[in-house]
């Protein structure tokens, strides 16, 4: 306690650091999420559907951002007859992915996130920022993902975030 300021000092480094620092890579706050979405240019889709399905959210979403430039990594869970999605050749897991990835962004249940994790942790480099579309949220896999030092968001709508930045 300092008196002559009539509180306690505190650091932004001592807030971020120790146990909790992780709690930081969890963003919610709109101004992170912009950033992670404007800076983004590479996206793996984990769960992806192929062109048949291109009614459903997980067709659609990607499709969106490929159109506007991004390069979308296909990562279909299912269709293993599939060898392209969206002018891309298809690629199983994420860790085989040659190269930097921006977002991986989940199109699987929130049940089924915990099954990715090893896969993600294992890409080389690490992607920046792991993406859960609308309705899915998995706070276990969340901080895993957190302590490895990748940006997570949860509950939201990457076509939808990146149609609000203009």
């Amino acid at each position: 306690f300092d008196p002559s300021l009539g509180m306690v000092p505190t650091t932004r480094s001592a807030s971020l650091s120790g146990d909790g620092a992780w709690r930081a890579k969890l963003l919610t706050a709109q101004e992170d999420i912009r950033r992670v979405v404007r800076s983004a240019r590479r996206v793996a889709v984990v769960g992806i559907k192929p062109e048949s399905k291109s009614d459903q959210p997980a067709h659609y979403v990607p499709s969106y951002l490929a159109s506007v430039g991004l390069e979308v990594v296909p990562v279909p869970t299912y269709y293993p007859d599939v060898t392209e999605i969206l002018n891309q050749k298809v690629v199983r897991s994420v860790s085989a992915i040659d190269g930097e990835v921006d977002i991986v962004n989940l199109f699987r249940k929130a049940s089924d996130v915990s099954g990715h994790v090893d896969d993600i942790l294992s890409m080389n480099p690490l992607p920046k920022c792991v993406w859960m579309q609308k309705g899915i949220s998995n706070d276990e896999a969340a901080e895993q993902f957190a302590k490895a030092g990748i940006q997570v968001v949860q509950d939201r709508c990457l076509l939808v975030d990146y149609q609000n930045l203009s």
